[in-house]
C-alpha cells in the first residue's frame, strides 16, 4: 500500500498532509536556537513542570512501589498515552512534554516534519511481541503470511516487528496485504476477521487466547526484537532550559523504576497485572517470565545503528524518505540512565 494511503488512514488527513510535506523536504524543522549545544542545567529551576506520558499508569506505580524520591519538579499531568501516533499528535498539540516509546515513533515524527529528540535509551534483548491469528485461521508460521491481510501500524513498534519478520522470512511487501491500523485497533480487527494476523504484545496474548483459542486462534512466536525502549521529547521542550533540566532529573527515576520492577516480579504481578489489568496470577507470571532485563547502555552507538536499519527498512517500502537518524538523538542526555543503575544493568 502506498505511503500516502497509510498516512491518511492512520494519522488523519491533516497529519498526512504535514507528513508528506516533511517527506518532501526530507527533514524535520531545524533547531535554530542552538539549545542542543548548551550544557544541561545542574539544578531544576523552581516552578518547573512537565506533562509526562504514563501508559496505564506504569510509571507512577513503579515510582510508588519502588519508593523513589520525589521528583524535583511538578508533573502537571500524567497522560495515559502510549501509541506512537497518539504521542506525536499530543506533542503537536503541546499537551505532552515527554513520552516513552519504541524506536519507530521518532522516525515517523521526523517523516511528518516534527522535530523531536531521543533523550534516553533502554535496550531489549528478548522479543516483546508475537503474532496472533484470527479465530479459525490455518496460519502456523510467518511463512504462511503470504497472501494474507496483516495489521500494520507504520508509526509503532508493532509495525517494524512485522516488517523485520517479513524480511527474515523472505517475503516482500507485495506478497501480503498490509492493513493500516493503530495498535489499539488490532484486537477488534482480529476478532472481526478484518485481518488474518496482528502483532500483539506479550502481555496482550494471554487474554486474547483465553477468549479465542477454543475458536481456532493461535499465537506465532517470533525472535524479532524491537531493540529500543526510549524517552523522547519535542525540540521545543528541550530548548527550554528548565524543562530540559527536569527531563534530565526524570531519566534516573525512569531507569530505576524499571530495575525495581524487574527485581520484584511477584509484587509487580500482583499490583499491576492482577489488580489493574485483571489478569490471573498465572497469566501474570507467564508475562513476567518473558520480561526483558533492563539495560541502559552508557553509549548509544548500537541504538543509532538499529534505528538507522529501521529507518532504511521503512524507506525501502516507501513509507518514509531515507535520512540520517543521528539527528534524532540529543547526546547531552546520553549517559544519564546508565549512571543511575548498577553496572549489571548497563550491558
Amino acid at each position: 500500500m502506498h505511503r500516502r494511503t497509510f498516512l491518511t488512514s492512520v494519522l488523519g488527513t491533516s497529519a498526512a498532509a504535514l507528513g508528506l510535506g516533511g517527506c518532501a523536504n526530507g527533514s524535520a524543522t531545524a533547531d535554530t536556537s542552538g539549545a542542543a549545544a548548551k550544557p544541561l542545567a545542574h539544578k531544576v529551576p523552581s516552578g518547573t513542570s512537565l506533562k509526562v506520558a504514563s501508559y496505564q499508569g506504569v510509571q507512577q506505580l513503579q515510582f510508588k512501589l519502588a519508593k523513589l524520591p520525589d521528583l524535583p519538579f511538578t508533573v502537571s499531568d500524567w497522560l495515559n498515552i502510549g501509541a506512537g501516533p497518539d504521542v506525536i499528535n499530543a506533542f503537536r498539540a503541546k499537551s505532552l512534554d515527554l513520552a516513552n516509546n519504541a524506536g519507530i515513533p521518532p522516525i515517523q515524527a521526523h517523516y511528518q516534519g516534527f522535530d523531536a529528540k531521543i533523550v534516553a535509551i533502554g535496550l531489549t534483548r528478548k522479543p516483546n511481541y508475537l503474532f496472533a491469528t484470527k479465530p479459525g485461521s490455518d496460519i502456523r508460521a510467518v511463512g504462511d503470511f503470504k497472501g494474507r491481510r496483516l495489521a500494520f501500524s507504520q508509526g509503532q513498534a508493532q509495525g517494524v516487528v512485522l516488517l523485520r519478520a517479513l524480511k527474515r522470512a523472505g517475503l516482500k511487501y507485495d506478497d501480503v496485504t498490509l492493513v493500516p491500523l493503530t495498535s489499539n485497533q488490532f484486537l477488534t480487527a482480529l476478532q472481526s476477521g478484518q485481518v488474518d494476523v496482528a502483532p500483539l504484545g506479550n502481555n496482550q496474548a494471554p487474554a486474547y487466547l483465553k477468549q479465542y483459542e477454543a475458536k481456532g486462534a493461535r499465537t506465532i512466536p517470533t525472535d524479532v526484537v524491537d531493540l529500543l525502549n526510549l524517552l523522547w521529547a519535542p525540540q521545543s521542550v528541550l530548548a527550554d532550559r528548565a524543562k530540559a533540566a527536569a527531563i534530565a532529573a526524570y531519566i534516573p527515576q525512569w531507569a530505576k523504576g524499571q530495575v525495581w520492577q524487574y527485581e520484584h516480579p511477584d509484587v509487580w504481578n500482583e499490583e499491576f497485572y492482577v489488580k489493574t489489568q485483571n489478569l490471573t496470577l498465572q497469566q501474570a507470571r507467564g508475562i513476567t517470565a518473558l520480561a526483558n532485563k533492563p539495560l541502559f547502555p552508557p553509549g548509544w552507538d548500537e541504538a543509532i545503528t538499529w534505528e538507522q536499519e529501521t529507518a532504511d527498512l521503512l524507506a525501502e517500502g516507501g513509507f518514509v524518505k531515507k535520512f540520517d537518524v543521528s539527528s534524532l538523538f540529543d547526546h547531552r542526555f546520553e549517559s544519564i540512565a546508565a549512571e543511575a543503575v548498577p553496572a549489571e544493568y548497563r550491558r
